[in-house]
């Protein structure tokens, strides 16, 4: 799974499961059964390039808000936050750990972590980001963790636009795309937690690193905290 997982944040092209199976027979030196391999990508959430790329599952009922960003020019913090979940692959098991982005900044205001795909630890993040603020357009993927009902009252409670990707669009939600990637090839993968405490301590400290120390050339060598309380 970690194999896997690496393949899909490289930057390159996500395989699918024939591809994968290749990738891994290529890797182990051993051969791979397919329904294995797809067995797996199911647990993660993870499909090739043209299938749905996402850590989450669609719910065919839900309401679908239009995508508000394309073409949107952002012009301060707290402008557009957005969601996404991610798979987490630790020396024995996994978690999976959901992030809220500002999109101006890239400032990580919230993130929290769970060994299922149930909606609670989004909630828990959405709630803790905003104790901290609100932004005006909140952008999600359709997946079924943030096309709940109980996640969405609290949006529209706060009077907040709300976003959705279009079906297997992850670019629609590029910023914390390319946060996932800076995780797991700075932190995760070098590190490879054992425990859940080990994985909180890790995450608390690469990502308030992330947020206060490292410089980012898109935001002219300064962090994201610097951009963000400057922008608010």
């Amino acid at each position: 799974m970690t194999l896997i997982d690496r393949q899909h944040t490289s930057g390159k092209v996500p395989f699918g499961q024939i591809n994968m199976v290749h990738f891994l027979e290529s890797k182990l030196k051993y051969s791979i059964n397919r329904k294995r391999v797809q067995r797996l990508m199911r647990i993660m959430g993870l499909q090739g390039l043209y299938e749905k790329k996402k850590t989450t599952t669609f719910c065919k009922d839900h309401k679908i808000y239009p995508y508000l960003l394309r073409d949107y020019a952002i012009s301060h913090s707290n402008e557009v936050w957005s969601t996404d979940i991610t798979f987490i692959p630790m020396k024995t098991g996994y978690m999976f750990l959901v992030a809220i982005i500002d999109w101006y900044s890239r400032y990580i205001i919230s993130w929290e972590i769970s060994n299922s795909l149930d909606n609670w630890f989004c909630i828990e993040a959405l709630n803790r980001a905003l104790k901290k603020s609100k932004p005006e357009i909140f952008n999600t993927d359709q997946g079924s963790q943030f096309t709940a009902k109980n996640f969405l009252n609290i949006l529209e409670y706060f009077n907040i636009n709300i976003s959705m990707d279009g079906k297997g669009r992850s670019l629609d939600n590029i910023f914390i795309e390319r946060f996932w990637r800076t995780l797991k090839y700075e932190d995760i993968y070098r590190r490879s937690y054992e425990t859940v405490s080990e994985l909180l301590n890790g995450l608390n400290n690469y990502i308030d690193y992330y947020n206060n120390d490292r410089p980012h050339q898109s935001l002219g060598m300064k962090t994201p905290y610097q951009v963000y309380k400057l922008n608010s």
